[in-house]
């Protein structure tokens, strides 16, 4: 399924954040809270944006942490950005993925407020998971570029947790027709390398080269792909992130997503 078990340190760790931030609940108010995050990155049909990706964006954010003003703010930040998650929506994919920033900010606010954090530092948490709809952050920003660096981080994998990464992605969107996916991923793809860097925070920028090849040789495999597809008119082809065996449809049948905007609100998804 791509969920595995909570580590033993990872609700400890969402209670030193919570009370870095100021949080004023009695500690078991906020490993509660904990737990219902966890349950949340563990729910069904996530089998990339899951709880793995969770704690790999934790671990991200502590390697660029003397790099943050308030390096708790950003852990609650990346606790909180895909925790209201739903890939079942054929047009999620389409529209911004699985993950939904808005409602995952609005969930950061309810459940900070209510753990006792201070008003000023909940609305900056809730800025924080915002600011991932588009992964565009201000360099001035140092703790949301963190924050952006450490969701991106996927991308500058070594190639075979790259190919894993796009497998489990594809599984994701699975309800998705592979052509339709394909040309949304490939607007997606194009758009990020088209961006003058990838990485905004200093120690980030290390991870750009490793990025842009991963990238480059996804959108080559996928031009290639979509090449095969639209000459024989839908033969089962090796997709990248996809068994063999899945079946192409045509882009004009019943209920097809139409990826024309696909990547513009956030353009890692569905990816990182």
């Amino acid at each position: 399924m791509g969920v595995y078990d909570a580590p033993q340190w990872l609700l400890s760790a969402f209670v030193r954040s919570a009370k870095g931030a100021g949080a004023t609940a009695p500690e078991d108010r906020l490993r509660e809270v904990g737990s219902d995050l966890v349950e949340r990155w563990t729910g069904p049909g996530r089998t990339y944006h899951n709880l793995r990706h969770l704690t790999d964006v934790l671990a991200r954010v502590d390697e660029l942490a003397e790099e943050t003003h308030e390096p708790d703010l950003v852990r609650l930040a990346a606790w909180y950005h895909g925790a209201v998650f739903d890939a079942a929506q054929v047009a999620a994919y389409a529209n911004r993925g699985g993950e939904d920033e808005a409602a995952s900010a609005r969930l950061a606010r309810e459940q900070l407020t209510d753990l006792g954090v201070p008003a000023e530092r909940v609305d900056r948490v809730h800025q924080m998971v915002i600011a991932l709809v588009r992964h565009a952050a201000d360099p001035s920003d140092f703790d949301c570029a963190v924050l952006c660096d450490a969701d991106l981080a996927m991308l500058a994998a070594e190639p075979q947790r790259y190919k894993a990464y796009l497998h489990d992605v594809r599984e994701e969107y699975a309800d998705i027709p592979v052509q339709d996916y394909l040309r949304a991923r490939e607007r997606i793809v194009r758009k990020l390398l088209k961006r003058p860097s990838l990485f905004v925070s200093p120690l980030g920028a290390a991870w750009e080269e490793p990025a842009r090849q991963n990238l480059g040789a996804e959108l080559h495999k996928i031009e290639k792909v979509l090449a095969e597809l639209d000459a024989a008119d839908g033969p089962a082809v090796t997709v990248p992130g996809t068994p063999p065996t899945d079946p192409p449809a045509p882009a004009d049948a019943p209920g097809a997503v139409r990826p024309a905007h696909a990547g513009e609100r956030h353009p890692v998804r569905p990816g990182a």
